[in-house]
């Protein structure tokens, strides 16, 4: 080289070339930066080696390997800690967990110890894959876990909803002297909220802050949800005044997990107090926000409210966003009040809103009502299979029709999915299941119905009751046919003429092959009924 030039470029010079050239994704030019040091007589050191290999794992984890075996090894340099870690990362990120093992392997027969970081990159590719056991062996082999350990184990058990290993991992890391990060304890406090055992969310969360960890806004706000799930949710609001006490300013995802809660607990006037306090604040309100709101209005009856809410949303947020969740809960509001008439209507005025899922619902009930159930199954398949959300009328319809069919299997499928996207199904439509049951001789069926429609918090009426009693007295079973009638008469709800008209077919019946039997206790029993 010419002496014209000075002193040649030092090591500084060479890695700033190498990461320059792998931003470029120049991957086979920095393979050649070899080339250039030794033309300057200088040997590459390992620090330049390990930057090459960093650089190639990140593109090509053959290419790397293959650099490693040739370039390194025969160039008689010895792989240090830092080697080796970005081989095992190269391995872990292409999920060649058996070669990482391998490598662990090389590694210890070469006289070495593995670092840390070596084995936590081996152990996030298992937990990755869904090999928690096998991570947690892993574990026992390092001499010094780090925080970093813990958190990868216990997020792998987290991702398994295996919430006591994540525990017992937990506290030894307690125990260890390591607070694991904010994200890793958000999801032990989550997954305990999940089964219900939110105190003790609460006691993790404490004794986070005691060991000197930052609780942030997302772990108060996972803990504020657990306790509205369970119902607590002036607890949960408590949280709030709480959070606000130690400088942990709420979002808008507080707001709406608070309002959630209220709404769901029937408690409309302190989610709608909620909602002005987000405004108060200087919190702007989002989506999810008046979705939560209209769910909760129409869904608990106060149509009127909701449809105040529901022209606020569009007032301030210029409309829905394409986003037709709040205008199914107007129509699921509807249909919970039995006003039919009132929410085909509306349906219609979502036309130029949500042209697709308009005529898809139209040629759905379109179908139902010509008793074309398989075809209006048919479109109703092709609007879940396009992402549609069909709406309560849907449902119902849809129910009803299949009921008509005697296809009552089909129509039950129909009312778990029903329940499943969150609409409660209201007396008509269990009393169209319930018939079906009825005429298909599956009275048993229509029973268990009714008692979950009854468990359920619906209340039941003569349409839910008279398919079953005329059923069970074609059966000659008067008991518990008069059963149901004491049953329904002491929730207040009278009888029909087709009650009393099967009962009494069915007593006729009765009291001639009782004769000279019971007759007096079909006499009282009748008494007893006729008297309530």
């Amino acid at each position: 080289m010419p002496n014209s030039i000075g002193l040649p470029p030092d090591e500084s010079i060479f890695l700033t070339i190498i990461r320059g050239l792998g931003r470029a994704r120049m991957i086979r030019d920095v393979i050649k930066v070899l080339d250039l040091v030794t033309r300057y007589g200088t040997n590459p050191s390992l620090k330049i080696f390990n930057s090459i290999l960093d650089v190639l794992v990140k593109e090509d984890i053959d290419l790397a390997r293959k650099f490693y075996r040739k370039k390194m090894m025969g160039s008689g340099v010895q792989g240090d800690d830092y080697t080796y870690g970005i081989l095992m990362k190269g391995l872990c990120l292409t999920n060649r967990i058996g070669e990482g093992f391998k490598l662990l392997q090389a590694i210890k027969s070469r006289g070495l110890k593995p670092n840390v970081v070596i084995y936590n990159t081996l152990l996030h590719a298992l937990c990755n894959n869904g090999k928690v056991g096998r991570a947690r062996s892993l574990m026992n082999e390092i001499k010094e876990p780090n925080d970093v350990t813990f958190n990868v184990l216990i997020c792998g058990y987290c991702k398994e909803d295996n919430f006591v290993q994540a525990l017992v991992l937990l506290e030894k890391s307690f125990s260890l002297g390591f607070v694991p990060d904010i994200v890793t304890v958000t999801k032990v406090v989550e997954i305990l909220c999940d089964v219900g055992r939110v105190t003790e969310a609460v006691e993790i969360l404490e004794r986070v802050e005691s060991k000197g960890g930052v609780v942030d806004v997302v772990a108060h706000n996972t803990l504020i949800k657990g306790f509205c799930k369970l119902g607590k949710v002036k607890v949960g609001h408590g949280l709030l005044k709480e959070m606000e006490r130690k400088g942990c300013l709420p979002n808008v995802d507080t707001y709406n997990a608070l309002i959630s809660g209220f709404c769901e607990s029937g408690m409309l006037e302190s989610a709608l107090d909620m909602f002005n306090d987000m405004k108060t604040d200087g919190i702007n309100c989002n989506f999810v926000t008046f979705d939560t709101l209209i769910r909760g209005w129409f869904s608990r009856g106060r149509i009127e409210d909701g449809f105040k809410i529901l022209e606020l949303m569009e007032e301030t947020r210029g409309g829905c966003g394409g986003n037709i969740s709040p205008y199914n809960s107007v129509l699921y509001g509807l249909y919970r009040k039995n006003m039919f008439n009132e929410a085909l209507e509306f349906l219609m005025k979502m036309e130029n809103l949500f042209p697709r899922a308009v005529d898809r619902s139209m040629r759905i009930l379109g179908f139902c009502e010509e008793g074309a159930i398989q075809e209006a199954k048919r479109v109703y398949d092709q609007m879940n299979s396009e992402g549609g959300v069909p709406s309560a009328l849907v449902y119902d319809c849809l129910i009803h029709g299949f009921c008509q069919e005697g296809c009552v299997r089909e129509a039950l499928e129909l009312m778990n999915e029903m329940v499943f996207v969150g609409y409660f199904p209201v007396a008509s439509t269990f009393n169209a299941l319930i018939s079906g049951f009825c005429r298909r001789g599956k009275d048993g069926s229509a029973l268990k119905l009714l008692e979950e429609m009854v468990g359920r918090g619906c209340e039941p009426d003569t349409g839910s009751y008279s398919p079953l009693i005329d059923a069970l007295c074609r059966k000659r079973s008067f008991q518990k046919a008069a059963s149901l009638l004491l049953q329904m008469v002491e929730k207040g709800i009278t009888p029909d003429y087709l009650i009393w008209n099967s009962l009494f077919h069915c007593l006729s019946q009765q009291t001639i092959w009782l004769e000279g039997k019971n007759m007096f206790r079909v006499h009282n029993l009748v008494e007893e009924i006729v008297g309530i």
